[in-house]
């Protein structure tokens, strides 16, 4: 029985992707440990470090399909770590006690924490996919509305016109560090374990070192210089990346929501029959995905600090931090993969009102042009003296309720020096996009070129 949202028969597919859901599975995470000992067995038959004949015996049943999982459970709870529990059956299944060898010279962290990073290695594969996904999506959006007019806000007021192009290319820079970072942090992270009891490798009288770099080829991870048994920043690292991730996407969850109000009418999340209804009210469209991307996110975030908390480890094996990382490691990945899922979905199918952006702008009557009017007056009235006077000039369309150009038109220290041509021309907000395009042309080039 579920009981969790990320396993629910309901909810599962809305708050996380069945995918990621996989690589954190039971299934999968034991199919790890096996991968790990029948690898280890191996590496050390070819080493002469254990016999060629107990090898070949315990790669033969390190195989997902013997595992009794009921036993694997009662032992789990028993012992408290499935580690053993695994190693027993494999030994079990072995012919001549020839399974004795199976887990030489490794502990248990060492298969777990090795487990835990092929794991992060399928699920990071999963979120660069992901990721590459969203910035096609907002590469698209840049490019198709470069020059799309919409006001830009500044304390949820009104404040320049930008374009809705150059909102996206802003975002799309923020994912393109995201797929940046994300390259860099692999060779540190995907990186595995093996040091036995104390990380020192005290179990081996020989073949050590060869055995750890064995063991990493085969597995295609990296090879420490040294354990990190309670050395945990590149998990928290893992964490981080993913909770910043997740920041981006709350930011476009947070600005289609707020351009979805009635009041504003901007932007859609994609339309279905029926989505976003109201039980009570048949007129509403509510944003449904950008309310799971909310929520996700902010609770991947706390997962992200919890692994931050399991940095502090004590000595060379911990007492409980540890356990923090089962916790919080799988969890962060399935909310950030329902994450991305519902972003991707918002994204590919954004509805875009360019004329309902438009008629946003216009709504104030021109009071939203009021800087490019002041610069416009400031070589002849000064830069200081024309901000005076024209908020004091908003002030009075305002109350008036008047068209911005007209209270400037009739103004007698403007209207000396410009006409209602070049007042017009101030006035106009596609006139006044200052660089929007060119900015959008340069992130969607640095794109193409990484």
């Amino acid at each position: 029985m579920a009981a969790t949202i990320i396993d629910s028969r309901i909810f599962g597919d809305i708050f996380s992707d069945a995918r990621m859901r996989q690589v954190w599975s039971d299934e999968n995470r034991t199919a790890k440990y096996l991968d790990i000992e029948r690898a280890l067995a191996k590496v050390q038959g070819e080493l002469g470090i254990i016999p060629q004949e107990a090898a070949d015996e315990i790669v033969q049943h390190c195989e997902l399909s013997m595992i009794d999982w009921d036993q694997l459970k009662a032992k789990t709870e028993q012992i408290g770590y499935p580690i053993i529990a695994v190693v027993n059956q494999i030994n079990a299944n072995c012919r001549d006690r020839l399974g004795e060898y199976c887990h030489w010279g490794a502990t248990t962290q060492d298969i777990t924490d090795t487990a835990a990073v092929l794991q992060m290695r399928e699920g990071l594969a999963l979120v660069e996919q992901d990721l590459k996904d969203i910035s096609d999506a907002l590469a698209s959006l840049a490019q198709k509305y470069r020059d799309t007019p919409v006001i830009g806000r500044s304390n949820l007021q009104q404040a320049t016109p930008i374009t809705f192009g150059y909102k996206m290319a802003s975002i799309l820079a923020g994912i393109e560090r995201h797929r940046e970072r994300l390259q860099q942090l692999k060779p540190r992270v995907l990186m595995g374990e093996f040091g036995g009891a104390s990380g020192t490798l005290s179990s081996l009288e020989k073949g050590a070192m060869e055995t750890q770099a064995a063991l990493m080829k085969e597995l295609g991870l990296a090879q420490p210089l040294i354990s990190w048994h309670t050395v945990r920043d590149t998990i928290a690292e893992v964490g981080a990346f993913l909770g910043l991730v997740g920041g981006s996407l709350g930011k476009i969850a947070m600005d289609v929501k707020l351009m979805m109000q009635t009041e504003v009418g901007e932007v859609f999340e994609p339309f279905a029959p029926g989505r976003g209804s109201s039980s009570t009210m048949p007129q509403k469209r509510n944003p449904i995905s950008c309310l799971y991307i909310h929520a996700n996110i902010s609770v991947a975030r706390q997962h992200a600090a919890a692994l931050m908390d399991a940095m502090v480890a004590d000595h060379e094996r911990s007492t409980g931090p540890w356990e923090i990382e089962w916790v919080s490691l799988p969890e962060i990945f399935c909310l950030m993969s329902g994450a991305l899922k519902q972003t991707k979905f918002v994204l590919q199918g954004l509805e875009v009102d360019a004329t309902r952006m438009r008629a946003n702008m216009d709504i104030t009557h021109g009071l939203v042009m009021s800087e490019a009017v002041m610069m416009g007056l400031g070589p002849y009235l000064g830069r200081e003296y024309a901000h005076d006077l024209v908020y004091d000039l908003c002030r009075q369309a305002l109350a008036e309720n008047r068209p911005l150009i007209g209270v400037l038109e009739a103004h007698p220290e403007i209207n000396r020096h410009v006409n209602r041509t070049q007042l017009e021309a101030l006035c106009n907000p596609e006139n006044h996009l200052g660089k929007a395009g060119v900015m959008v042309d340069r992130v969607l080039a640095a794109r193409q070129r990484s």
